[in-house]
């Protein structure tokens, strides 16, 4: 507990090395980010469970149809069928679903293989075999329900497993030819509609192209969620790459900004006590503003070295929410102008908190960018819900633009015409979620923006110190 962990923004440089960005002539492209393994497999996990789902609806409805075109072949049409063996297979493949449905719903599937996907596509194909053992063999006509579950394995299977699946069909249905129970039935096509044989084409004809186009499309649709699902791994990745290249780059501009500045603020001390130059009280106050101004970029170089390498516990100072507010908006006022400046701090009973350059850099952003949008009046609400520490920043400008406002977060989404812009944001947006955290953004009805920052109180709050006021 207690503090931001920004390591990842950047690699701490060792003592002496200088850190310099990478250049864009001499590096090579670095290839496409991907989804990390942990997302990848979740990804494929819900979609296996979902495709599992499909299968284990598509054997209730096998269920249901064998049981009708068993009874209507048996007592409608009068064909000498082993009743009780086929009603017997059909029973058999009602408990392997009442298992595999219970199994799904009581103790789901943490991750669906493309082996229990082949065994379960097998396990019809079993049952398809038997039941046309029974009937006919390959003289019956739903002996091209085979195509179904060939067309299963192609779009749920990959690799050798959709080519097992058709050398087993084909076996099958080999096998049949030769092995099977007869099944009183005359194949005379010229008869039409009127021929039992033609009819029974049909049917299969229907089933075939009803389940596959009903099934497929289901199937389909839980691989297309998948792919959004990796996509939007892949977004975050790339999005998570690109802080740490900003973070090298913010590293390496500090260490190249160090030395100018000390031998800035080195100069502008030494004119500030030249007895010449004494006598001269504006060009005093324009050195005094001078050494105000490098020092506060001294100061942000510092924070940002910090924030990036191992020192960075040392950038925390214990505090509490209240004063650290405080402190907050009394340096942003003190360092920007803005004719109306609302902070309303209703934060509560205190808690105390650790106070960290990261975090106090995240709410000036916010800031900025509404004083740049409503130069004339910024608001600074702070709350306290739950457990969450709540800061909203509202201004009184135009808001954000309709396709702003939907990719808000994201980097380089702004209308300001300037290299960089957008970062601001995308770093909040970042930041907030390492601490667990959100940011919410809207445009107000009265006009203006608001953007509301969301911490959970234990990411911030100071570690338990009872432990330690024992060694006092």
């Amino acid at each position: 507990g207690g503090g931001l962990d920004c390591g990842t923004l950047g690699a701490s440089p060792q003592p002496g090395q200088l850190l310099r960005p990478p250049s864009m002539t001499s590096t090579p492209a670095a290839p496409p980010p991907t989804a990390s393994p942990d997302s990848t497999r979740s990804a494929n996990a819900a979609a296996g469970l979902k495709n599992l789902q499909q299968l284990v609806q598509l054997r209730w409805t096998a269920v249901f149809g064998q049981v009708v075109t068993i009874e209507a072949a048996h007592y409608g049409l009068g064909l000498a069928l082993p009743y009780r063996e086929m009603l017997t297979v059909i029973a058999a493949l009602a408990l392997f679903n009442l298992l595999s449905t219970l199994r799904l719903r009581w103790r789901p599937v943490p991750d669906v293989s493309a082996p229990e996907l082949f065994v379960a596509l097998l396990v019809d194909v079993g049952v398809l075999t038997t039941q046309l053992y029974l009937s006919g063999g390959i003289a019956n006509p739903f002996v091209f329900l085979y195509l179904l579950q060939v067309t299963l394995g192609a779009v749920l299977l990959r690799g050798a497993y959709i080519w097992s699946m058709v050398i087993i069909t084909t076996l099958c249905v080999g096998l049949l030819t030769r092995y099977h129970l007869p099944l009183p039935l005359v194949h005379d096509l010229r008869e039409g509609f009127s021929s039992l044989y033609a009819f029974g084409l049909i049917v299969c004809f229907v089933l075939n192209a009803t389940l596959v186009s009903v099934f497929i499309t289901r199937i389909q649709r839980n691989l297309r969620q998948r792919d959004a699902r990796l996509a939007a791994a892949r977004r975050r990745r790339a999005e998570e790459e690109h802080i740490v290249r900003m973070g090298l780059l913010a590293s390496g501009a500090a260490h190249e900004l160090g030395t100018p500045l000390s031998t800035v603020a080195v100069i502008l001390g030494d004119w500030a006590r030249d007895p010449r130059l004494a006598s001269d009280r504006l060009l005093q106050e324009d050195i005094a503003e001078m050494q105000a101004q490098v020092l506060r970029c001294k100061s942000t170089v510092s924070g940002i070295l910090l924030a990036t390498g191992e020192a960075r516990s040392e950038a925390s100072a214990q505090t509490t929410v209240r004063a650290f507010v405080d402190a907050l908006v009394q340096d942003w006022r003190t360092t920007r102008s803005v004719d109306t400046f609302v902070c309303d701090n209703e934060f509560g009973t205190d808690v105390p908190m650790v106070s960290d350059t990261t975090l106090q850099q995240m709410v000036f952003n916010v800031l900025d960018n509404a004083r740049e949008a409503s130069p004339s009046w910024v608001r600074l609400a702070v709350t306290h819900e739950g457990d969450d520490l709540c800061l909203v920043v509202s201004d009184r400008g135009p808001g954000f633009a309709p396709e702003i406002l939907q990719r808000l977060g994201s980097p380089y989404q702004s209308t300001k015409n300037r290299p960089g812009a957008g970062l601001g944001l995308f770093l909040v947006f970042n930041v907030a979620r390492t601490l667990g955290g959100s940011v919410a953004a809207r445009n107000r009805a009265e006009g203006g923006a608001e953007v509301a920052i969301r911490l959970p109180l234990a990411a911030i709050a100071l570690p338990d110190v009872s432990t330690n006021d024992h060694g006092h």
